[in-house]
């Protein structure tokens, strides 16, 4: 039921997720701001579509997913919406070229048809009957926490795009970065246990169709590093033979990182970013694997008397001294930098300061079923090529930190914030 102000008697704060989509709205506009007018038609990163797109793809998704198709409401612009509609994530170059144009709209086009998503997205959100339990899209409100959800995630992937743009054609943001010695990482073990993967409708507000099929895992012992693999550690293996990260920059004063909006020394207490492939590669190496998303939950989730923690600190919501994520800054920090977000077994660093790849194949938990507002958000990607990943990046935004959520990238894409930690056993 919807009283005559417009706010929910029900089980939706409406008041919530409008205060949501705004700022979700006002981030992506800070995060496109950055973009010179001249790099609107890049394509940093030549897998993805140039920054044009991405600026039309939040809110037409939005008025797609919600006003369109959930409410019925009429075509905005019809040419628009579908042109905007989808992104891609093809595998080679070559798939990619298939899906070049030279006909994007103007960014003052783009801003006039986005604005006009804007306004009604937000009445629908205040007004509409988002939720009803008799319309597939709308049971739960999933309609509107899927447009909420999904622009969260996508000003996580701009980043990465806009992280291979040259400092030349984009903003600037000045943040202190800190260095020190890199930790011992020790191996903690892990007892034999039960992981819980994924959850039951009703268990959360909103879950993505991936998370849903509660499934409990019997995990065997294994040993897992305290924390997560360091430039220094990785440097050793560029010295022995092995790959050089993405991020790297070799230059006559040795090895530098490549940041959002610098370059600055190779920090050698920070956290590596890789692909899974080359996490892989590494793991061998040291004579290890990767763990697996079951083994990532028991060291993440598990506790040495048998239960399971929302969180790997406890039943506390996330906040700025549980990790590094939500935009606290761009970058990464030290892996021994958040002690407070360490697990029941001391294994620190879980949640924030990049996501963490697992060596399990993206794939539906049992009893899987396509969601009613994103039917391909999932089942496209089930493909044996995409590999789990865990926890949260720097700018991996809070609403998305929770157990059951799963991450999923090939394991040769170079662009990602993903680090990772060695198990054995």
């Amino acid at each position: 039921m919807i009283s005559s102000t417009g706010t929910s008697t029900g089980s939706v704060d409406r008041s919530r997720l409008l205060d949501w989509y705004r700022k979700n709205r006002e981030r992506s506009a800070g995060l496109f701001a950055l973009i010179h007018d001249d790099a609107f038609y890049d394509r940093p990163i030549p897998l993805r579509h140039p920054f044009a797109f991405y600026e039309g793809h939040i809110p037409a998704f939005s008025y797609l997913t919600l006003n369109e198709r959930a409410l019925q409401e009429d075509p905005l612009d019809p040419v628009l919406e579908r042109l905007f509609e989808r992104g891609i994530d093809p595998a080679t170059l070559d798939d990619a070229r298939r899906h070049e144009r030279a006909d994007w709209p103007h960014r003052r086009a783009v801003a006039a048809f986005a604005a006009e998503c804007d306004e009604r997205v937000r009445r629908a959100l205040q007004f509409g009957p988002i939720e009803d339990s008799t319309v597939p899209r709308l049971v739960r409100a999933q309609a509107a926490y899927t447009i909420l959800e999904h622009e969260a995630m996508h000003d996580e992937t701009l980043i990465y795009i806009v992280h291979q743009l040259d400092a030349s054609r984009k903003g600037f943001v000045a943040q202190h970065h800190d260095d020190h010695a890199p930790p011992a990482s020790h191996r903690r073990t892990i007892e034999r246990g039960i992981a819980t993967l994924g959850v039951q409708p009703g268990e959360i507000a909103f879950g993505w169709d991936n998370e849903f099929g509660r499934t409990q895992v019997d995990v065997a012992p294994f040993e897992i590093a305290t924390y997560p693999v360091t430039n220094a550690d990785w440097l050793r293996f560029v010295d022995g033979g092995g790959p050089v990260p993405n991020f790297w920059k070799e230059g006559d004063g040795g090895w530098s990182l490549r940041l959002l909006f610098e370059t600055i020394p190779l920090p050698q207490s920070w956290p590596v970013y890789v692909t899974q492939k080359q996490a892989r590669a590494y793991a061998s190496w040291a004579g290890s694997r990767l763990p697996t998303e079951a083994e990532y939950h028991r060291a993440a989730f598990g506790t040495p008397q048998g239960d399971e923690r929302a969180f790997p600190w406890g039943s506390e919501a996330p906040a700025p001294h549980h990790g590094n994520f939500d935009f606290a800054r761009f970058d990464p920090e030290p892996v021994d930098a958040h002690p407070a977000g360490a697990s029941a077994w001391g294994v620190a660093d879980l949640i924030g300061n990049g996501w963490e790849w697992t060596s399990t194949p993206f794939a539906p938990l049992p009893g899987f079923e396509p969601m009613a507002s994103y039917q391909q958000y999932s089942t496209d990607f089930f493909d044996g090529k995409h590999y789990v990943m865990k926890g949260a990046s720097p700018v991996t935004p809070r609403e998305l930190i929770r157990r059951s959520f799963r991450n999923w990238f090939f394991d040769d894409y170079p662009f990602m914030y993903a680090k990772f930690r060695c198990v054995s056993l």
